[in-house]
């Protein structure tokens, strides 16, 4: 068995043009975002190493799993309404069976955030 658990968090950013279908203002046009992500894993501190979720595994896993299909691409591709709130989710679909998933956090904006874990 595990040590303590920790949350232990990386980030990223992606790089995506997106439209807003059924909303009322500038962001239904076509336009594009340097779009920030931070994922938080839940893992135990193991005993023999000191780390609990090593980070470079975090990146390979994020990277392979769902940046590289986000990564300068037109999300509308991706997903019917390719607001922040369902860029999360889509991540959280992409991460959940290959992370101890405890949130994922997603930044259009430098100021405008939002963050999903499922029961929240």
């Amino acid at each position: 068995m595990g040590g303590p658990n920790f949350l232990v968090s990386r980030d990223f950013h992606f790089d995506a043009a997106h439209s807003l279908p059924n909303y009322q203002g500038e962001c239904e046009r076509l336009h594009g975002h340097r779009w920030q992500v931070r994922i938080t894993v839940k893992a135990p501190l193991e005993s023999g190493s000191g780390i609990a979720l090593d980070f470079h595994e975090i990146d390979r896993v994020v990277r392979e799993a769902a940046l590289e299909e986000l990564d300068h691409t037109l999300l509308n591709d991706l997903m019917e309404h390719p607001s922040a709130e369902n860029t999360a989710l889509f991540l959280w679909e992409r991460l959940a069976d290959k992370l101890p998933l405890e949130l994922v956090e997603v930044w259009e904006t430098p100021r405008s955030r939002v963050a999903y874990r499922p029961g929240l």
